[in-house]
């Protein structure tokens, strides 16, 4: 928990009050009014400025095409990590504006794979470097790293690694035949990373942004709900989905769960284990 003289120590000073507000899941949040006016401030203790870089950058990318919170300033002070963002008052859902915006993020393009930035997690460090291939961009910088955390945490088995194998093998095979086309991701794409402003604009926050197979983005989306059948619909009727969508979302589920079973333990192990036995 920050003090005032920390507060009065940020770019926005003079500021006249400060509260903790939900959305700190990760990072402590605050809403902080400075001069008459609401900013949303994202606190990570006992970190640098680099902290909120890949933040930063991916808002700045996804703000193009998609209406976000807009990175006012970041740093570090006393050794604390902060992020400034505009205060965004929440408003009426749309689903169907909410799968036309996602449909238009999708379709900025990109000629490589990756993303400018490194994501820096709990667990791992998400390798960005730019690739030409998707096939070896989600194999080699996503999905092996994260399996190699899942064994150093004991969270692993041969059944598990010998179906992984068969999972990457099917997916490796599959788009050696189908060429992705890059695009623009949010990275986490579930209910609790999207709001809607006082207007209804559909506005994603929170984002760990790359360029990739926009299946990996959609995937996140099926698996702990929030996204109803007009967000679908409207993101079809934007940018038509290709046939067998259904059948290559296991694999992009996969990297999600798996990540849960690292952070959260085996209460995750019986959905890892359901996707891997498809393979």
């Amino acid at each position: 928990m920050q003090n005032q003289e920390w507060f009065n120590s940020l770019p926005i000073a003079p500021i006249s009050s400060w509260q903790p507000v939900s959305g700190g899941d990760i990072n402590e949040a605050y809403q902080v009014i400075a001069d008459g006016i609401p900013y949303f401030i994202k606190v990570q203790p006992n970190q640098s400025q680099e902290y909120f870089a890949h933040e930063r950058r991916g808002l700045q990318e996804l703000g193009t095409v998609i209406n976000t919170p807009t990175p006012i300033a970041s740093g570090d002070i006393d050794h604390d990590a902060y992020l400034i963002l505009n205060w965004l008052t929440e408003g009426p859902e749309n689903q169907s504006a909410l799968g036309t915006a996602v449909a238009k993020m999708h379709q900025k393009h990109h000629d490589q794979f990756g993303f400018y930035t490194n994501h820096h997690t709990k667990s791992l460090i998400k390798d960005n470097s730019w690739n030409n291939s998707w096939r070896d961009f989600y194999i080699n910088q996503r999905l092996i790293p994260e399996v190699k955390v899942a064994q150093q945490k004991h969270r692993w088995s041969e059944w598990r690694n010998q179906h992984f194998q068969n999972m990457v093998n099917a997916f490796d095979h599959y788009y050696s035949k189908h060429p992705v086309t890059a695009s623009l991701l949010h990275g986490d794409l579930w209910a609790g990373n999207y709001m809607f402003t006082e207007d209804g604009t559909p506005t994603l926050i929170d984002p760990d942004a790359l360029y990739g197979d926009r299946e990996y983005d959609l995937a996140m989306t099926t698996i702990f709900g929030g996204f109803t059948p007009d967000f679908y619909q409207a993101y079809n009727a934007t940018y038509p989905l290709q046939d067998g969508f259904e059948n290559r979302l296991p694999w992009y589920q996969f990297y999600y769960l798996c990540m849960h079973l690292i952070l959260f333990g085996e209460t995750y192990g019986p959905a890892v284990d359901n996707i891997l036995s498809k393979y």
